[in-house]
């Protein structure tokens, strides 16, 4: 079975250790940077990552969209939602139709 992983601030992440998921503290994008690289390259297959630091490292995040593993999904933390996932989503549909079926094109 592949480890799971979640990168957030503590407030938001803390409570996935209930869950026996490994949590890695990062309040920064450099942070999380830095820890997803390293988790990534120990075999981890999903990593969850809070919204806030994701809108943040997106240029890093792109390093990843065509790998099979780590899949990294983005989570809204204790701060509220960004969009960041529902966004990543949207951005899916639109490469493997051809065009946005989610929102009518309005967004």
């Amino acid at each position: 079975m592949a480890k799971i992983g979640v990168i957030g601030d503590a407030t938001s992440i803390l409570g996935f250790k209930a869950f026996g998921l490994e949590v890695f503290i990062g309040d920064t994008a450099q942070e999380a940077v830095h820890t997803l690289r390293r988790i990534a390259g120990e075999g981890y297959g999903i990593i969850y990552i809070t919204e806030r630091l994701c809108k943040d490292m997106s240029g890093e995040l792109e390093n990843y969209v065509r790998q099979r593993t780590p899949a990294i999904i983005p989570i809204p933390g204790a701060d509220g939602n960004y969009g960041v996932g529902i966004a990543g989503v949207k951005k899916s549909v639109e490469r493997a139709v051809g065009a946005d079926i989610l929102f009518g094109g309005d967004n």
